[in-house]
């Protein structure tokens, strides 16, 4: 027997028991000196351009509301009397604000309904195309988005009139139907309608283009999996689809609220400057206040009374997205 066969061989040194992971050493972040007041320096700018523009006005607004203030104040003749609750007591009394304040949020709300319906509808149709469709249809969204509301009104208003209007012509053209120096305007509801339309038109292009880019970020696994499940399309836009986009739906139908209880130039314009009473909403009716009554206190309270309704949809805007948080 050789030596090397009697020799122990030797045995490798135990390892060392690997640390905790809750002892693991991280490297500290190290705080540069003012490192807090980096955002905001940041945004200073941006928050004094929005006080002088924004602050200012909400301010004078408040205050106004609060006042008698007409001509003879406007002018300097008489100073502003304040007159407490007043404003807003003759404001809320009257049964004409109640009756605008109906109008303006059924306008909204069809507007809103008829922008999110029409915007979804075209997103899906979208993803079904090919390229160069899917390029040219949205060239065409952005073009339309990026009109003018003076111009889009003016060439609705065209459309629409009574004795050369386009839409009258062809709807002539079906059989049984004779709509030839049909006036659009000569009853409420038919007006605010086709103003509607015109809303609808310029708010779709926005909603499409928002909703195509969430509909990117749906999983085609998830897709896949519901249709091996049997679901059918239905149930795959409904189980799959529609819960990825609600944070963007949530978004857009609140925008929309806000931006369609806030319309005034459309319903201006059509109108020839002069809204008849049928076609009042919160914002022209606010307006004939302040500068057609020349009741300025009168007019601001309407004007305030309308941001609050606003702040309640912007609360409960809030609140989903919250809760959307929440559950992600």
């Amino acid at each position: 027997m050789s030596a090397a066969d009697t020799t122990t061989p030797a045995k490798p040194p135990p390892s060392r028991p690997a640390p905790p992971p809750d002892a693991v050493v991280r490297p500290r972040r190290q705080r540069t000196p003012g490192g807090a007041a980096v955002p905001w320096a940041l945004l200073a700018p941006c928050l004094l351009v929005l006080a002088l523009v924004m602050g200012y006005p909400l301010v004078r607004l408040v205050t106004l509301a609060f006042q008698k203030f007409g001509q003879s104040q406007l002018w300097g003749f008489q100073p502003p009397e304040a007159v407490g609750l007043a404003n807003f007591t003759g404001v809320l009394g009257d049964g004409e604000f109640w009756a605008v304040v109906v109008r303006t949020i059924l306008f909204a709300a069809g507007s809103v309904v008829f922008t999110m319906v029409a915007g979804m509808l075209i997103a899906l149709l979208l993803q079904r195309v090919s390229g160069w469709v899917k390029t040219l249809v949205n060239i065409v969204l952005v073009a339309g988005w990026g009109m003018p509301v003076i111009v889009a009104t003016t060439v609705f208003k065209w459309l629409f009139d009574s004795d050369y209007g386009v839409f009258n012509a062809l709807l002539s053209k079906l059989p049984g139907v004779d709509m030839i120096g049909h006036n659009w305007f000569a009853s409420g509801p038919q007006g605010l309608a086709v103003i509607m339309l015109l809303v609808v038109w310029g708010a779709v292009p926005f909603v499409v283009i928002t909703l195509g880019a969430g509909l990117t970020q749906v999983p085609k696994e998830l897709q896949e999996a519901a249709r091996l499940d049997g679901a059918g399309s239905w149930g795959v836009f409904r189980h799959v689809t529609l819960p990825v986009l609600k944070p963007v739906i949530v978004m857009l139908t609140t925008l929309s609220v806000i931006w369609d209880m806030g319309v005034f130039p459309q319903v201006f314009v059509m109108r020839g400057g002069h809204p008849e009473a049928e076609f009042q909403l919160l914002t022209t009716y606010s307006y004939d206040k302040a500068f057609v009554v020349n009741d300025y206190g009168q007019g601001s309270a309407i004007a305030l009374l309308t941001v609050l309704l606003l702040l309640g949809v912007v609360a409960v805007y809030m609140r989903q997205m919250l809760k959307i948080g929440e559950v992600e």
